[in-house]
């Protein structure tokens, strides 16, 4: 496992002093596709261990009281080269968007991308919720809908803001449109550190949209 390095499922934790910012490590794996932290091992791999069991206490108080709703979690130690690592394991939550408190306190939801933890934006989080509402829901393809499926299927990805000025809608009627679309597992969104991208789902449940242009495009 620690071979492995940092990753998409796992992370690396030298020490737990601070539970806070462990509960948004916890919160981005239930978010995600769930993972394990492993506790005693440093950034680079190297195993220092763990020498209490003060750890789990805090992990336990990371799931439980700081993040909400809490999440469920199991753990397991092993002794590697004389030390002992917690392995704290994480599953992908149905309970889903987990909170987490930001460094200022602020109830904040986190997802996880490659081996960073980042701020889930409103898109996403709306996303997460409506995962949880009983029922179907109906695809209408109107103007605004219609011309972004068309750009995706010409340029392969679009911004928020791209999309709010080709097709000259405000940010809330935007939003509207990403998150029924992504919710159908009509596009999909791809989250890096410095920007979102919004993409054609690569397994689309959908009929191909017409790719003749709009006339005023």
């Amino acid at each position: 496992m620690i071979k492995e390095g940092e990753h998409q499922t796992q992370d690396f934790k030298f020490a737990i002093t601070d539970t806070k910012k462990i509960a948004r490590s916890i919160a981005a794996f239930a978010n995600t596709d769930g993972g394990r932290l492993l506790i005693g091992v440093k950034d680079n791999g190297r195993i220092a261990g763990v020498e209490s069991d003060e750890e789990y206490y805090m992990i336990e108080s990371a799931a439980k009281r700081h993040c909400k709703p809490s999440v469920a979690f199991e753990t397991r130690k092993w002794e590697i080269e004389g030390k002992t690592v917690l392995e704290v394991i994480i599953e992908k939550s149905k309970k889903r968007p987990h909170s987490a408190p930001d460094k200022d306190g602020k109830s904040t939801f986190y997802v996880r991308v490659k081996d960073q933890n980042l701020v889930a934006n409103r898109i996403l989080t709306e996303v997460w919720k409506r995962e949880k509402q009983p029922g179907g829901a109906l695809l209408k393809i109107k103007y605004a809908e219609s011309k972004l499926l068309t750009y995706l299927g010409i340029h392969g990805y679009i911004t928020f803001s791209k999309l709010c000025g080709m097709a000259n809608i405000s940010p809330r009627k935007a939003e509207k449109i990403l998150i029924n679309l992504i919710h159908m597992k009509v596009i999909e969104m791809d989250i890096t550190e410095g920007q979102i991208f919004y993409k054609m789902n690569s397994k689309p449940e959908y009929p191909e949209p017409n790719q003749d242009l709009p006339e005023d495009w």
